[in-house]
């Protein structure tokens, strides 16, 4: 049963990982199968503590799992223990498995994450509503906090932001925004440069994700510093040739 609190010690013995997840996860999802969530400041069945459980045993053991396919697990194995079951779900489940439950465990995990000290913004900026690797997240979340405490990082983020804010601009003003990037029409060095580091930081960048390497995902974006700086400084962009 443990951890029963936040304060508990998590279990760290494979077998008793395994149960505690097990029960955790089955009662969340038998709950969820017949509609009784937690409203508003009611719990009655203590499920917000069960799903914050579930987070601490997770991150705090290192183990990655994917919980989507684990949700359908557990209502499958519930089905096949009583075929009489009665739920709500109603050919429902995956949306309510991806979605709803998916997005419970997303606050539960915002809530320990800031506990941990870690910027609301960062969790936010991380978190998709596919997310369902609970130890990913805080492995990126913990990589981009890194990352933006560094000079490059709070550099590149300056750049981004200066590129947001000039494409909403041209939004507002109902400017057509091509989707695809003409490298013919570059005429500055500087535009070349970017593009090539662009493709080039895509590219390690991607792979480095694809390994779990989310500080080597950083280093990548970080060599993006130089040229978007020089882009900035070099190039006009709201200039009024088109092309």
């Amino acid at each position: 049963y443990k951890p029963q609190g936040p304060s508990d010690r998590v279990p760290t013995d494979p077998v008793s990982m395994a149960v505690a997840l097990a029960d955790k996860l089955d009662m969340l999802v038998g709950f969820w199968a017949i509609d009784e969530k937690p409203t508003g400041s009611k719990d009655p069945y203590a499920l917000r503590r069960a799903a914050l459980g579930v987070v601490r045993i997770l991150v705090e053991n290192g183990i990655g799992l994917a919980l989507t396919p684990t949700f359908g697990s557990a209502y499958e194995w519930a089905n096949y223990l009583d075929k009489n079951a009665v739920t709500t779900l109603e050919g429902k489940a995956e949306q309510i498995y991806r979605s709803d439950l998916l997005a419970f465990f997303h606050d539960r995990l915002k809530v320990y994450l800031r506990d941990q000290g870690a910027r609301h913004d960062l969790i936010d900026a991380v978190i998709t509503p596919r997310s369902d690797d609970l130890l990913q997240i805080v492995r990126r979340v913990q990589a981009l906090g890194s990352f933006l405490d560094t000079e490059d990082g709070r550099n590149l983020l300056a750049g981004t932001k200066r590129a947001a804010n000039i494409l909403a601009a041209e939004e507002k003003k109902k400017t057509t925004i091509a989707e695809n990037v003409e490298p013919a029409l570059f005429r500055e060095d500087a535009e070349k440069s970017l593009f090539a580091a662009v493709n080039q930081a895509e590219k390690e960048a991607g792979q480095a994700i694809h390994n779990e390497d989310f500080s080597g995902a950083m280093l990548a974006l970080s060599a993006l510093r130089e040229p978007v700086d020089s882009f900035f400084e070099r190039v006009l962009v709201n200039d009024e040739d088109q092309a």
